[in-house]
């Protein structure tokens, strides 16, 4: 039988004997503090693990340097934790489903009911049994810089995934309610493969013949419907980039259409252009118009 001896500087540190793990740790003690940001810069700021040798001999180390590597990893270790158990609560709704043999699922929701200006956006998305994207989570809970990166990972590693919109013509013919339903309609109905079960943020669509479970507040409860509103609020965000230039002056940009005092100011100097919705009351009171009459329970094209 032909042994193998693995050289002592290959062996886990804890596996070596007392004088050398000593050693070990003495010889990275004795570096000087540059070493220490590399470490850093590798361990932490790049985000690599942290072998269990460089780990033992950082703790034997007694300067504040060393320390402070081991409770940054420490911290890391914990989110990590607690995102993974996050993922674990948002996927509880898909889980059940993907056990009972149901595997495309697609979350569904809107972005843009409360504008002022510009169309309503709705997204549905299909993730394949297991998926977890960190950091996916309801898109008012996410700054703009986190939807926009995490925007194009979600339709990477989507089975399926469609956007869609219902315009200002349509929302002032049908209402921004059913508008919104219109533009939720058009992206399941755009998904391709096919959604089997549907996940949506507090609707439930009547028109649409699949099974669907309406939760409220669904974009914080389920990492499908929490994609979608990421998917749904990049989009009509883009829209409204584009249209700013398109329509100067009311700061489209900036606040994509949505009440806030900068816009209504706008709307009263410039008065209302193309985009605004005028079934909406402020824009109504800008323009000198009456209030509309109660809208019909269901619209008669519906």
């Amino acid at each position: 039988m032909t042994r193998r001896t693995i050289p002592l500087a290959s062996r886990p540190l804890a596996s070596r004997p007392l004088a050398s793990r000593r050693l070990a740790s003495r010889r990275l003690a004795s570096l000087p503090p540059a070493s220490l940001l590399e470490l850093r810069a590798r361990y932490v700021d790049g985000g690599r693990p942290l072998p269990a040798t460089v780990e033992a001999a950082l703790a034997a180390d007694p300067r504040a340097g060393a320390r402070a590597i081991l409770e940054a990893i420490a911290r890391r270790r914990r989110d990590n934790r607690a995102e993974g158990q996050r993922l674990r609560t948002m996927l509880r709704f898909e889980t059940t489903l993907w056990d009972g043999g149901i595997t495309r699922i697609a979350g569904v929701d809107e972005a843009g009911m409360s504008p002022l200006a510009g169309p309503v956006a709705a997204a549905a998305v299909i993730f394949a049994p297991g998926t977890r994207i960190a950091e996916v989570d309801d898109s008012k809970r996410l700054d703009a810089e986190t939807r926009e990166r995490l925007a194009p990972i979600i339709k990477q590693r989507a089975v399926a995934w469609a956007v869609a919109f219902a315009e200002v013509e349509e929302i002032d013919r049908i209402n921004i309610y059913w508008a919104g339903l219109a533009a939720m309609r058009r992206a399941i109905e755009a998904l391709a493969p096919a959604a089997e079960h549907l996940l949506i943020d507090g609707r439930k669509l009547r028109d649409v013949a699949l099974p669907q479970q309406r939760i409220v507040g669904g974009d914080a409860k389920s990492l499908s419907i929490a994609a979608a509103s990421i998917l749904a609020k990049t989009a009509r965000d883009a829209r409204m980039r584009a249209l700013d230039a398109e329509f100067p002056g009311y700061g489209f940009a900036r606040h994509k259409g949505y009440p806030v005092q900068a816009h209504a100011s706008a709307l009263v100097k410039l008065g209302a252009c193309p985009i605004h919705r005028r079934s909406f009351a402020l824009v109504r009171e800008a323009l000198g118009l009456p209030p509309l009459p109660p809208w019909p329970e269901v619209p008669p094209e519906l």
